[in-house]
């Protein structure tokens, strides 16, 4: 735990923050927020763009809900082509040391989390030389994720480079806070001290999203999904997610009129998953765009099941944000990965749900009858799964865990001033 005196502040870094929407956002501003009403000194660290909108020009310095946000200019080539969004990324670099430089002071707790990748680094120097404390908050390990993916380019002498310079910074941190077990395991494979990480699962707010009744629902009804056995896919359709499985379980159950999938949301790979429903003649699937935040708890609700994936290669650099809304809506999950994984585990840990391997469409669509059939069983794990999530991931619970991290005083609660602004509906 660290020493943190009430003269001295909290800085954050992030490329996104209120009032954007994506999910490190989101994060970044349920933490901001609670720790300025709890009357500390909050600043962040930002662009002025939003997620979704790389033309939006946000204010370049304001005040909300007791936080400084500082808001620094970039380029704005948005996130359609890799070189556009390198350069957006070093255009932060720049401008996001520039501000760090003058605004940390000796004393200052500097929390870097990792939008835009590799940000623990350019932070941990400006810590050195300025006389901060660095706490790393890792939403992913980068570059690894690129390697899996197959990004060009960051196989070999790259990456090697950058895994160096990265877990430099990451020794230096006087705390790494990890949002799985796996990635604990990973950065002890990587040399940092086990007593250097803490994990902190990501959250949800479980005031906000709670469980929907089907009959109470009016997504239902105004998407005439009455009487159907709804299997949800809710959040991000990313490069980290696997789809094939998904799709050829609902190629195996196309024939059954009473069991429907449903995509809410959106990503790179939505365009590529609605081709090959088209494809394939899935009469059974349907899509969906984000819905609003207001609407968020009926949204999570309106499936009787949902579906998370992640390529079993990344297993241990992300972990799939989507199950905490999911168990906070009380619906159990069928996750597609790795059996060994950070959600299978938890998902036997709480009893809410089940893994099934990447690949193995049969057996998942063998889950899905199965629990359409028995829907006792389904609602049981519903239950298990509000019930794990108020227990382990509720909003007031890391809270309180970042603030034992932090060294601040405890006692939080989650009724806090940021609450009409802040949002927590995590969709990686």
């Amino acid at each position: 735990m660290m020493s943190f005196s009430h003269n001295r502040r909290i800085i954050f870094c992030n490329r996104y923050f209120y009032p954007d929407h994506s999910a490190t956002s989101q994060m970044l501003s349920d933490l901001a927020f609670a720790l300025a009403d709890g009357k500390l000194d909050v600043h962040v660290v930002t662009s002025r763009q939003r997620y979704d909108d790389p033309s939006a020009e946000l204010l370049a310095r304001e005040k909300v809900a007791g936080v400084e946000v500082h808001r620094v200019p970039t380029t704005r080539f948005g996130r359609g082509r890799l070189v556009g969004r390198a350069v957006d990324y070093f255009s932060f670099y720049g401008a996001a040391i520039f501000a760090l430089w003058r605004l940390l002071r000796p004393g200052d707790v500097l929390v870097a989390k990792t939008d835009p990748p590799l940000i623990s680094v350019p932070a941990a120097w400006v810590a050195k030389w300025r006389g901060g404390h660095l706490v790393n908050w890792l939403q992913d390990l980068f570059p690894e994720v690129a390697i899996a993916l197959g990004v060009r380019g960051f196989h070999g002498v790259l990456g090697r480079g950058l895994v160096r310079v990265r877990n430099g910074s990451l020794r230096q941190a006087a705390a790494n806070v990890a949002i799985g077990e796996r990635m604990r395991e990973k950065l002890q494979g990587l040399g940092v001290p086990g007593e250097d990480i803490q994990v902190i699962h990501n959250w949800a707010d479980g005031e906000r999203i709670r469980p929907v009744a089907p009959d109470r629902n009016p997504l239902r009804a105004e998407w005439g999904l009455q009487d159907r056995f709804i299997v949800g896919y809710s959040g991000n359709l990313g490069r980290a997610h696997e789809f094939e499985t998904l799709l050829e379980a609902a190629r195996r159950l196309n024939g059954r009129e009473d069991i429907v999938f449903l995509f809410i949301g959106d990503g790179p790979r939505r365009t590529e998953v609605e081709a090959a429903v088209q494809a394939q003649g899935l009469a059974n699937v349907q899509f969906r765009p984000y819905q609003p935040r207001e609407w968020l708890a009926e949204s999570l609700s309106l499936p009787d099941l949902h579906l998370i994936s992640l390529r079993p290669e990344l297993e241990g650099f992300i972990v799939p944000s989507k199950f905490y809304g999911v168990a906070a809506a009380g619906r159990p999950t069928l996750f597609v990965g790795d059996t060994e994984g950070e959600i299978a585990q938890l998902l036997e840990e709480g009893d809410c749900g089940y893994a099934i391997p990447t690949g193995d469409g049969a057996g998942l669509a063998s889950h899905i009858e199965a629990l359409a059939a028995d829907r006792k069983r389904c609602d049981e794990m519903g239950v298990n799964s509000r019930r794990f999530f108020e227990q382990r991931f509720d909003h007031p619970i890391a809270m309180r865990q970042w603030c034992e991290i932090l060294g601040v005083a405890q006692g939080i609660e989650a009724e806090e001033s940021g609450e009409e602004v802040a949002s927590s509906s995590p969709s990686r």
